[in-house]
């Protein structure tokens, strides 16, 4: 896969939820004791600049999001050797139709559908690799027509 052009060949959309404790709290959903992973389709993408969608009747939530690019296919990969699969990084939002979550989480069905939509993954652009030494302390900021509306750090992350 050209990193770079990560949108276009992109396979998947792997993303750990509950990974912020203060969020988990906020949402009264309970801290996870190990990670738990959904998936997005990779339909859901929109690159820097293009218009998000809102489907009429969801009720949105956004989360900024230090996204990794995987630059090399493997599997059952150990912990100590996974940065050799990183290429790089970028920014996303992962939104969610919350309404819609919450009604599928009453009735026990995954919520997938709340953060499928088309335009529900807007990332940013590519940050090489060597450009964040350190992804344990990165600082992540949303503002929304000048209004911030997310401010934390990766080191607040649950699982690193």
């Amino acid at each position: 896969m050209a990193a770079r052009n990560f949108i276009q060949t992109g396979r998947k959309i792997v993303a750990i939820g509950r990974n912020f404790s203060e969020h988990a709290k906020e949402l009264g959903n309970a801290v996870p004791k190990a990670p738990f992973f959904f998936l997005k389709p990779t339909s859901s993408f929109i690159a820097n600049g293009q218009n998000i969608e809102v489907p009429r009747g969801c009720e949105v939530h956004h989360e900024v999001e230090l996204a990794v690019v995987i630059g090399k296919d493997g599997r059952d990969i150990a912990a100590k050797d996974a940065d050799q699969h990183i290429a790089g990084y970028t920014l996303a939002l992962d939104m969610t139709a919350r309404n819609l979550q919450d009604a599928a989480k009453k009735q026990g069905l995954p919520w997938s559908a709340a953060k499928g939509f088309d335009t529900f993954t807007p990332i940013g652009d590519f940050i090489p690799k060597d450009q964040i030494p350190d992804t344990n302390n990165v600082d992540l900021l949303l503002k929304i027509d000048g209004v911030t509306k997310q401010n934390g750090n990766t080191r607040d992350m649950i699982f690193k």
